[in-house]
């Protein structure tokens, strides 16, 4: 990777000006390269390395989101019927990134998958009759999907402490609870992924990577091209460079960024900050008794984002076990961002969007005071709830990554928070941004096929569809109702991937 020792001369001009050091910028640089290799493409990333925000291995917790764990995709309706169309558009998207690692890795653009995709099995937990209920009409539903096929499910106490040892033990035989468990499920170290993706593109392609390079505004000009100004960081030195088609992808400062360019689709979007931490243990006794991701439900009046889960997490080759996350907030829209961030965003074009919104959600304004004002007694109490006899002097607090929540307009409520991820693009296509969290990084290639979709869609079309086809061989095509296209994908992603189920 390059440093700021040895930086080449920044040009005046770029086709492509990626922003951000993230998944998402380091995903979307590297199919733009594929698809057409003379592009000039840069990367300014504010921080000394790629993947120090979001995308870092324990500002997130890995998971692979394929839909398995996460009781909150697959809601219940008021009739009563399991609803799983979100749970299986999230399993496709997540297909699409594994095939798209593997073509990176059959190209030798990098290496060694099993230092950032390794089986982990994906299991929801529940506890009560009522949500006993739930699971088990959910698990009905999801096995009729292709998708899920494989799923088993069990209030069977002894087949559960076989699937969880860690979590059963000290119960009491006549607990009621019970749990799914999909095999196929994945823990994802996205820092080492970014990481990989990012030296590909420093060292064996032709973009232009700046480190400690932050990107201060954005305007247009009058030909339809950018102005992007630049601050070196380490040398105080503000630059301007013109580009053709420009990529926010830098986190919780995609916002303000987005919001500096002045389009039109911009207005009326703020921006709510949520950090989070973790308990996180290395006792190897512990985690030999936990092999998995255990999600359960969110309690009352928490966020999605806030759903209580014990995960496997296998960082740089070690094993380590992560309860969370709790709740926090900060008025910084990045973990090394600024205290200003939140007050600097608000103006008159969100202002009714963030007081909606506010006003609408003020049981999660209490949750986060509470969660904020936590002890560690207190945590180590919520991880009793999966771990009976969890010892405090094994666990240890751990600062997670700043999300910042999507404020949209709403007519009936002013503001509306989302807890998704979205792509805004201009009319003419020549700028895009990522905003929102969860599920984020595991979709990043489904997100960037987005913008390639929404901003060149005449060469993706045309020119770019058969490279496309090649990089994700099950492009534009629906696995959900093919049995056998799901079944040869996956098995062709876990060959090169290196999983074990």
């Amino acid at each position: 990777m390059p440093t700021s020792a040895n930086y080449k001369a920044l040009q005046s001009h770029y086709d492509v000006v990626l922003i951000g050091g993230g998944i998402m910028s380091a995903t979307l640089g590297t199919m733009l390269h594929e698809l057409d290799p003379n592009l000039k493409i840069v990367i300014f990333e504010r921080l000394g390395r790629f993947a120090r925000e979001s995308s870092a291995a324990w500002n997130n917790a890995g998971t692979g989101h394929s839909a398995f764990c996460e009781l909150n995709y697959t809601p219940e309706n008021e009739e009563g019927s399991i609803d799983i169309s979100k749970a299986e558009s999230i399993a496709e998207q997540f297909e699409i990134s594994k095939q798209f690692w593997s073509y990176l890795l059959s190209k030798k653009y990098i290496d060694r998958p099993k230092d950032f995709i390794n089986s982990c099995p994906h299991m929801s937990l529940v506890f009560g009759k009522d949500d006993v209920d739930f699971l088990r009409k959910r698990y009905e539903k999801m096995i009729q999907s292709e998708l899920f096929k494989g799923m088993e499910f069990t209030t069977n106490h002894d087949k559960l402490r076989q699937w969880i040892p860690l979590i059963m033990d000290k119960r009491k035989d006549n607990e009621v609870l019970a749990a799914t468990k999909m095999d196929l499920g994945t823990d994802v170290n996205f820092g080492t992924l970014t990481r990989k993706m990012g030296r590909f593109l420093a060292e064996d392609s032709q973009t232009d990577v700046y480190l400690y390079h932050d990107v201060k505004d954005i305007d247009p000009l009058s030909d339809g091209k950018w102005s992007v100004k630049v601050k070196d960081r380490m040398h105080y030195k503000l630059s301007d460079v013109t580009a053709d088609f420009v990529f926010i992808g830098a986190g919780g400062y995609a916002l303000p960024l987005l919001e500096s360019s002045d389009i039109p689709e911009s207005e009326g979007y703020g921006g709510f900050p949520v950090s989070g931490q973790w308990l996180v243990t290395h006792n190897p006794e512990l985690i030999a008794k936990h092999q998995a991701k255990v999600y359960t439900k969110a309690g009352v009046d928490a966020p999605p984002m806030s759903v209580p889960h014990l995960d496997l997490r296998i960082i740089d080759g070690e094993k380590a076990l992560l309860f969370g996350p709790f709740a926090g907030f900060s008025t910084k829209f990045l973990k090394e961002g600024s205290y200003l961030d939140l007050p600097e965003s608000v103006n008159q074009k969100n202002i009714k969007s963030l007081f909606g919104a506010w006003w609408h959600n003020l049981p999660l304004t209490k949750y986060l005071v509470q969660q904020v004002a936590m002890t560690k007694v207190q945590r180590m109490q919520h991880l009793r709830e999966f771990v009976k006899d969890a010892k405090a002097e094994d666990w240890e607090l751990k600062i997670a990554g700043q999300r910042v929540q999507i404020i949209k307009k709403s007519e009936e409520e002013g503001g509306k928070l989302e807890f998704g991820t979205e792509v805004v693009v201009n009319k003419s296509g020549t700028i895009a941004s990522l905003l929102g969290a969860s599920p984020g990084a595991s979709t990043a290639a489904f997100a960037m096929l987005q913008v390639l979709e929404k901003c060149f869609p005449e060469k993706v079309q045309n020119e770019w569809k058969e490279k496309l086809t090649e990089m994700i061989p099950t492009y534009g095509q629906k696995l959900a109702d093919n049995p056998e296209l799901i079944k040869n994908i996956r098995k062709y992603s876990k060959e090169i991937l290196e999983l074990d189920n």
